[in-house]
């Protein structure tokens, strides 16, 4: 389950984006693939020790591919310079909250959980959620193991102003206007190369899992 090797493709791969040169390089690329599915195995076996909706998944399954679909796409370089890999119930993170690993060097790795771009049947009850039971919602966001790594949800995806049917001075009104809810914590490369990065990344998740689990209840 080392990683180092795994880093160091992706640093190449991203200097030489091109297919000839990842063709060539294509042993080195299995080889960093097999590494990083058995990284993702190991990680499931010790999540569903404290997740047990993610029991049914197939860890040959959640991994995302490394090439890019470029056809809407400015950029036509042909292949992700990252690895990644969604944990949630239905699989890949696909509408449910779940965690989220993303690989890249240059100390450009991190964990993400929550739910990225909720449908808009979903994003209603999540908002519901937070108008009932802010007090829960907020015990989340301020308890104090997860703000040392989640200091704040991301806000990168917004309304303009409070979402209709919720007044423009709801005491939440910052928390209403999100399109998604996420919080992701960074690592560093020396700390993915670290032998103790799986036991590293399962306490980090396990301390983000509130806010999964209130997203999941929400949209339930």
């Amino acid at each position: 389950m080392e990683l180092t090797n795994t880093l160091k493709f992706l640093n190449s791969l991203a200097k030489n984006n091109n297919r000839e040169w990842f063709e060539k390089n294509k042993p080195s690329y299995l080889l960093v693939k097999s590494d990083f599915e058995e990284f993702v195995a190991a990680l499931l076996n010790e999540l569903i020790l404290i997740d047990e909706s993610l029991a049914a998944l197939n860890p040959k399954k959640l991994a995302f591919r490394i090439y890019r679909d470029v056809r809407f796409s400015k950029d036509k370089s042909p292949y992700k310079i990252n690895m990644g890999a969604g944990f949630s119930a239905g699989g890949k993170m696909e509408q449910e909250p779940g965690y989220y690993l993303h690989l890249q060097p240059g100390n450009k790795s991190f964990l993400a959980a929550g739910m990225y771009i909720p449908e808009a049947d979903k994003l209603s009850k999540i908002r519901q959620e937070i108008d009932y039971n802010s007090e829960v919602f907020l015990s989340i966001l301020n308890n104090k193991a997860f703000k040392k790594l989640f200091p704040s949800l991301s806000d990168f995806d917004k309304l303009k102003t409070a979402p209709k049917g919720y007044a423009k001075d709801h005491p939440q009104v910052e928390l209403l206007r999100l399109k998604s809810f996420i919080v992701s914590h960074p690592f560093t490369d020396d700390e993915v190369k670290d032998k103790r990065f799986l036991k590293q990344l399962v306490g980090t998740i396990k301390t983000c899992k509130p806010l999964k689990d209130f997203l999941v209840e929400a949209t339930e």
